[in-house]
């Protein structure tokens, strides 16, 4: 389902950061959204975690870096690295061009995903908090 030009699909759960993330069984993978991806515009260059490194809900994972500005990468959940996108050192456009398949960042193995993701929103709770962002434009 899209709001405005804005694809934001139902089965993720997001952060206010921008962030999604989508829980299969005992893995999780992570990355941007659309919107963040068509803010920032030309990514040039991801920044993640290594493999077997931990992240931790809402703390910084990483940046991704644009023509326009670098920003930083939250993760939406607390796990381990499982593995890194590796096609992302080589073509970061992906994140642009394909945020929600291709453009993933990383694959992690969840802490606790089931309290965790009680503190993301939902597809829909995305949607009118984006709603709320493009309004004050």
């Amino acid at each position: 389902m899209k709001i405005g030009e804005y694809e934001i699909p139902d089965e993720l759960s997001y952060t206010k950061e921008h962030e999604w993330v989508k829980v299969s069984g005992a893995s999780a993978l992570i990355g941007i959204t659309d919107y963040a991806a068509k803010t920032l515009n030309d990514i040039v260059y991801v920044t993640l975690p290594k493999a077997g490194g931990g992240v931790a809900q809402f703390k910084s994972m990483g940046t991704v870096e644009s023509i326009k500005a670098v920003s930083e990468l939250y993760s939406p959940i607390t796990g381990t690295v499982t593995k890194i996108n590796e096609k992302l050192n080589t073509q970061p456009e992906l994140v642009n061009k394909s945020p929600y398949a291709e453009g993933w960042l990383v694959e992690v193995k969840p802490s606790d995903s089931a309290r965790e993701l009680k503190n993301l929103l939902s597809a829909e709770g995305y949607r009118s908090f984006l709603g709320g962002l493009i309004a004050k434009r």
